[in-house]
This record gives structure tokens, C-alpha cells and sequence, in this order.
């Protein structure tokens, strides 16, 4: 009995009085977003499991350990998402959007499920604001991204953000840095952690990013990818971080910088908070330009960012610039007696139909009572209905942040609120 009344690990419920926070949140984004030119997209909690395989790529561990993986009724093998953005290429391959008006600019605002081990910040089944621009190659592409990701933190008001960036290379110069990392590593091998000994032979760049304690490669020390990168990628690296200083987003270049997922090429990027322990990064991303072409569509430039908001929300808690109420109710009309009870139930509703949030007693409470949940609410204005102000068609409207009260017609409340 107890699991029917206990949610499972990893997963949290949201609860009215803290609804509005993520409302909150989830607005802006959608606000500032739309403001540089993205529509919302929607895509379906579940695909199938090769989508993942393919681009988020076999040997991470998302893939490897993490993904809640199943088979439905028909034997097909299915996957609820672990991140957005091979969801997002999916949709624009099989809608035609690459073969369309470019480029294609989208968000989406989404739960994603992994199995891992629950902690602050990390959730089995968390929730991600999420960007894609789809057709451009240009360094402008990749500063606009990062420029909407610095425009959300700077909306939301949080400080001590700092932008990290770097530049992973093209497979071509990649193959040259692999091989160093392996020459590099090898002579540390009984140091590595198990995992990442099997990582030298599958994704070596994976071992820059193992969260092991126990593991020890001496990474600080080994070679960097910006050594290695080719003219063109040098170029567009270059231009990426000069268009960022000229237009006034401040960062810091991390070589160390390789992000989780297999598909990302060239520029990434980490928007890392020391308020929050050990899961620093509120906000990450990169270009992606051959996911396309790994899923089987045609070659199309793709680069984007994912943002917790579970993480997101820590943060905003911590520095103090969470909302304290969301829009709460307007008027609440209090009543004596049945008749009245009656007359408020119809007036409220009438105010609601209008678009001014108002409540009533639906449960038979005494007035001082009703009095007590208004205040607990946070109406802004209060009125009690009875017989007399029933009679008379005026009631007494009472301000409840200070106690003012005004006469007005029972008809009129509404030309007041509006």
C-alpha cells in the first residue's frame, strides 16, 4: 500500500503552492526566447530506442547505463527521452523542415528521464527548457545561441554565472587530438577508473569528462583540443569569441570542455554556478553539425543548449529572486446564508468570465472563517454578501493590505475590476 502513496525515487511532485514558481520561470524563458525569433515546438515523451542510440551515441553513459528503455506491446523497443535534441532533429527531419524556410529557430520546455542516482539538482525525471537553431553555419549562429542563453540568466536576475566556452574541433582535427589523449592516457592506464579504460579504445574524450572520484588520469595535464584544431575551425573559433566581446558577453575559454553527448562538433559551451555544489552547469550546449547526417537525413547545421529547470529553480531559491506568490485571487466574496451563498457563486463566476480572478466559500465556512482562508489566499479585496446587501444591491468592498473599504454596487463589481 505504501508504493500507491509514495512517488518513485527520483521524481518529485509539484504542489499548488509552489506551482507558480515554475510558471514563473517557465514564462520567461518562453518570453525571451520568442523575443530572439523561436516558436515552440512539441515532441512525444517516448521514441524509439535506435534514435537515441544513433545520436546521443552508444558509449556514453546515458545510453550505457541511464535510459529507461522498454518494450511495448507490438516488440517494438522504446525509449522515454533522456534529452531533447535528437527528439527535435527527428521532428524536422520527418516534417521537412530542413527542406524549407532556414533557418529553423525552436524551443521546447519538456520532462526528460534518466536513471541515475537522485541528489540535489539531478532528478530521475527532470525538466529542461531547451533551444535549437537548425540551417546556419555562420559564428553568428553559435553567439546567438549563447547570447539568448546569457539574455535568460541575465532576465532571471541570477548572479555569480560564468560562461565557460571552448571549441571540440571537426572529426577531421579530432582524429589527431584522439590519438594524442590515447598516447597520453595509456601511459596512465592503471590510474583509470574501469570505465574509462574501456573508454580508450570507444571515446577517449570521454575521459576528460569522468565524474569517478576514484578515477585519476591527472586530466589537468593532459593535451588540449585547442592545439590541435584545424585552420577553419581555429577561424571559426576566433570569430565566435571576438563577436561575443564586441557584444558585451563576457566568458572565459576552458579547453576542458567536451560535454556529454557524442554528437556535438565545434563550438560548446557551460553556464557554471558555484552556489549549487557539485552540479554546477544550470545551462549547457554546443553545435551539432553532423547529427543530421547520422540519423539518415540530409546534412544540415544544428547547434542548441539544455537548461534544468529543477537546477534552475535551486539557484533562483538560494539567491532570493523566486517570486512570493503567483498572481493570486482578485476578490473574494464571503456570504451569509443560503441565499447569498447563491448570489456569490453567480457573481463569481460572472468576474471569472470576465478574466478577474475571484473565489467564494464552496464549503459552508462561518464568515470569520471565510474571512481567515481570504486572507490566507492572499486575495487582494474581500466582500461578504447577506440578506441586507442582497436588498439594498450594495456591498462593501474591503482593500485587505490596509482596510480601506469603499460602497459600490453589487453590479458594479465587475467595471471595478475591470
Amino acid at each position: 500500500m505504501a508504493l500507491i502513496t509514495t512517488a518513485p525515487r527520483g521524481t518529485q511532485d509539484l504542489l499548488p503552492e509552489n506551482s507558480f514558481k515554475n510558471q514563473w520561470l517557465e514564462s520567461t524563458l518562453a518570453k525571451t526566447a520568442a523575443d530572439f525569433g523561436f516558436s515552440e515546438i512539441r515532441f512525444p515523451t517516448f521514441e524509439h530506442t535506435e534514435l537515441f542510440n544513433r545520436s546521443v551515441g552508444d558509449t556514453t553513459d546515458i545510453v550505457q547505463k541511464e535510459m529507461y528503455t522498454f518494450e511495448d506491446k507490438g516488440g517494438r523497443s522504446i525509449t522515454l527521452r533522456p534529452e531533447g535534441t535528437a527528439s527535435a532533429m527527428r521532428l524536422m527531419l520527418e516534417n521537412g523542415l530542413d527542406k524549407g524556410l532556414l533557418p529553423v529557430k525552436a524551443y521546447y520546455l519538456i520532462p526528460c528521464f534518466r536513471y541515475e542516482k537522485p541528489q540535489a539538482g539531478r532528478l530521475r525525471e527532470f525538466h529542461q527548457f531547451g533551444v535549437e537553431f537548425f540551417g546556419s553555419a555562420t559564428p553568428k549562429a553559435d553567439c546567438e545561441i549563447i547570447a539568448l542563453a546569457d539574455e535568460c540568466i541575465r532576465r532571471l536576475g541570477v548572479r555569480g554565472v560564468s560562461l565557460n566556452i571552448n571549441s571540440i574541433g571537426c572529426p577531421e582535427c579530432r582524429a589527431e587530438y584522439r590519438t594524442a589523449l590515447v598516447e597520453y592516457f595509456k601511459k596512465r592506464e592503471d590510474k583509470l577508473c574501469k570505465q574509462c579504460r574501456e573508454r580508450l579504445a570507444t571515446n577517449p574524450l570521454r575521459v576528460l569528462d569522468c565524474k569517478d572520484t576514484d578515477c585519476d588520469g591527472d586530466v589537468e595535464n593532459a593535451p588540449v583540443i585547442t592545439d590541435y584544431l584545424c585552420g577553419e575551425c581555429r577561424e571559426h573559433f576566433e570569430q565566435v569569441k571576438t563577436l561575443l566581446t564586441e557584444s558585451g558577453v563576457a566568458f572565459s575559454v576552458n579547453p576542458r570542455i567536451v560535454r556529454g553527448l557524442d554528437y556535438y562538433n565545434g563550438i560548446v559551451f557551460e553556464f557554471i554556478s558555484s552556489d549549487i555544489g557539485a552540479q554546477g552547469t544550470v545551462c549547457g550546449g554546443g553545435r551539432y553539425d553532423g547529427l543530421s547526417a547520422q540519423m539518415g537525413g540530409s546534412p544540415i547545421c544544428g547547434l542548441g543548449f539544455g537548461m534544468g529547470l529543477e537546477r534552475m529553480l535551486l539557484l533562483l531559491e538560494k539567491q532570493g529572486l523566486l517570486p512570493d506568490s503567483g498572481n493570486g485571487c482578485r476578490v473574494f466574496i464571503g456570504s451569509m446564508g443560503e441565499a447569498a451563498g447563491k448570489e456569490a457563486f453567480r457573481i463569481a463566476l460572472e468576474l471569472r468570465r470576465e478574466g478577474v480572478a475571484a473565489e467564494y466559500d464552496s464549503v459552508g465556512r462561518s464568515v470569520k472563517a471565510q474571512m481567515k482562508y481570504a486572507d490566507k489566499i492572499n486575495a487582494e479585496y474581500t466582500v461578504v454578501l447577506g440578506d441586507s446587501e442582497l436588498e439594498s444591491g450594495v456591498c462593501r468592498l474591503k482593500r485587505m493590505s490596509d482596510g480601506e473599504t469603499k460602497e459600490l454596487a453589487i453590479s458594479d463589481l465587475g467595471g471595478f475590476f475591470r
